[in-house]
């Protein structure tokens, strides 16, 4: 027992009581801190390693859909159409990695595969008896050869009176899937159904069994694993001594994942929790044994070192809530620029729209006009074969009939022109005929040519279409604001005239020129706002180059402007279509 006369030996003994139970408290609430900032990261590595593998499984996916409709799974019924088809899924499976591509008739029967052997039949699996029903299959499975791992999506192919006459399944290889993220820290691991490990970044977890009854894996033999679990507050912890590769404490977080049918788990190691922890009380215990030593020596400075100490717990606290607060303020900071990126995109698309709806406001005079001049001559015609009719004149009736055909047929071109324009494109990049959309600009801007006696030399080459890679509905917008910029300009001449010409060139190039008075700052007509125009003028914006230029440069093409001799030349360059594009 403490001697009590030894006043010496009672302080000391109080005080390492104290910074005993201080340290306690301290390394209790640091390590739950620590362990709170920990879990918060780790979840959002799961996540972000739940959304890869999402993504990357997606695309074998989507990959289903989109060859389930290729015309050469039409003619399976055919050896000639099955060798086709064949050769189609071959050169899918080889361009996407996956492991096999094959369709199977409604009975399950396989007609033709990239891998393997037509003819077996898989009307027992999960995922085509769900096909079958009309909606996506996806299964993972572990193939029996060699414990190959794969993830088998089945697209239904339906009948043109909306019945599954088959089903087009991807098998994707898991580890493909994997070759992107395998040995990154931390340890992550997806379990299917069964409790099997189905997908890892470290290889000697696979195929261990996840035991719903109790905590951990077993290993794939059944034989049991040494686990030791606890709880930290609200956080589960892991000992365990699996492998050298993970750690022997570790921080488990699980997620499940619906749509790919498995449930993701992550273990992380707590040793850096363990060591923030242990040096908050190291310093702790420090300040303590200072203030300790100065009150044994100096007992008239107690007061004096209590408020330093509480000045240093406030700046521990204090630094420790300021890192709170800018961990929120940064995931703050990247919600809000996702969310003005994604407002940048609609505003991008709203000004695309703007300008065509502007371009069709400035044509609605001659548009109108266009369409009363059919109109009325329909109307004349129309008495005229009412007239030849009564008269017995059969044959000249039917000439009149002839026309108001004709007339009608003008007006739903033009109205098909006009509607194809308006329309708001969100269709992807694709295969686009140049000739037929040259020619649809020049429709739309002929009656504006024609009311301010524009000539216009555009002679379409006789060979056949000229197909680039861009949108129809977008190029169109970029060569009728070209027009419509080359027409303004020459509005102060006499003489007016455009010429349009095609160089088919290795790189397709569309030349739009006129003879006005030229570019006065060629290296600033495609900046948004830049404009000659008068000042108030509802044309002046300056914002149709800028568009144009942007949806140009969408396509993957470029749209330049120079002076020639006499007027300005915007050339816009676009690339060939490929057919392996549209692989």
């Amino acid at each position: 027992m403490l001697d009590t006369r030894h006043p010496r030996l009672a302080l000391i003994f109080g005080v390492a009581c104290a910074i005993a139970v201080l340290s306690a408290a301290v390394w209790s609430s640091g390590y739950r801190q620590a362990l709170t900032a920990l879990a918060e990261r780790s979840a959002s590595d799961l996540a972000l390693a739940s959304d890869r593998v999402s993504t990357q499984l997606q695309i074998f996916r989507e990959q289903a859909v989109l060859v389930v409709t290729h015309p050469a799974l039409r003619r399976l019924d055919e050896p000639v159409g099955r060798r086709a088809a064949e050769v189609l899924l071959r050169g899918v499976a080889d361009k996407t990695g996956a492991l096999d591509v094959f369709y199977a008739d409604a009975q399950g029967q396989v007609l033709a595969a990239a891998e393997g052997v037509a003819g077996r039949n898989v009307s027992d699996k999960r995922y085509f008896r769900r096909a079958m029903q009309g909606a996506m299959g996806a299964e993972p499975m572990v193939l029996p050869a060699g414990n190959r791992r794969a993830y088998f999506f089945a697209a239904p192919d339906f009948g043109p009176r909306g019945q599954v006459r088959g089903t087009l399944v991807v098998v994707a290889d898991i580890e493909v899937v994997e070759q992107t993220w395998r040995g990154s820290l931390p340890a992550v691991y997806f379990t299917i159904e069964d409790g099997r490990v189905f997908m890892s970044n470290r290889f000697e977890l696979l195929f261990w069994q996840r035991d719903d009854d109790n905590p951990g894996l077993r290993m794939a033999d059944g034989g049991d694993l040494p686990l030791t679990q606890r709880y930290v507050g609200t956080h589960e912890i892991w000992r365990q001594d699996w492998s050298p590769y993970l750690p022997s404490e570790a921080l488990h977080l699980g997620i499940d994942l619906p749509a790919i049918g498995m449930r993701g788990e992550i273990l992380v190691d707590v040793t850096p929790a363990q060591r923030i922890a242990l040096l908050q009380t190291l310093a702790m215990a420090a300040v303590c044994l200072a203030f300790g030593t100065i009150l044994f020596w100096v007992a008239e400075r107690r007061r004096t070192l209590a408020e330093t100490n509480a000045a240093l717990e406030l700046r521990v606290d204090t630094r420790t809530r300021a890192l709170s607060e800018a961990n929120q303020l940064l995931r703050r900071e990247v919600r809000e620029r996702r969310e003005a990126e994604a407002a940048l995109k609609q505003a991008q698309a709203e000004l695309v729209q703007a300008d065509k709806l502007s371009a069709l406001g400035q044509m609605s005079a001659g548009i109108s006009h266009e369409l009363n001049q059919p109109l009325m001559a329909i109307q004349q015609f129309a008495e005229n074969g009412q007239a030849f009719v009564a008269r017995g004149k059969a044959e000249r009736a039917g000439e009149n009939l002839n026309r108001i055909a004709q007339m009608s047929a003008r007006m739903a071109r033009i109205i098909k022109n006009l509607r194809a324009f308006a329309r708001n494109e969100s269709e992807p990049v694709g295969k686009v005929d140049l000739l037929q959309v040259i020619n649809a600009a020049v429709e739309l801007t002929e009656t504006r040519l024609r009311d301010h006696a524009v000539t216009l030399d555009w002679h379409p080459e006789a060979t056949g279409p000229i197909f680039a890679r861009g949108g129809e509905v977008r190029l169109t917008q970029v060569f009728v604001n070209l027009i419509n910029n080359a027409t303004d300009a020459m509005m102060e001449l006499a003489d007016r005239r455009i010429t349009i010409a095609i160089d088919p060139g290795p790189r397709l190039a569309v030349t739009v020129q006129d003879i006005g008075p030229g570019l006065h700052q060629p290296e600033k007509v495609f900046e948004p706002f830049y404009t000659t125009k008068a000042v108030g003028s509802s044309e002046g914006m300056g914002l149709g180059l800028s568009i144009s230029y942007g949806l140009v440069q969408s396509f993957g093409g470029n749209i330049r402007g120079t002076n020639t001799a006499r007027g300005a030349l915007f050339t816009v360059e676009l690339e060939h279509w490929k057919e392996e594009d549209a692989a």
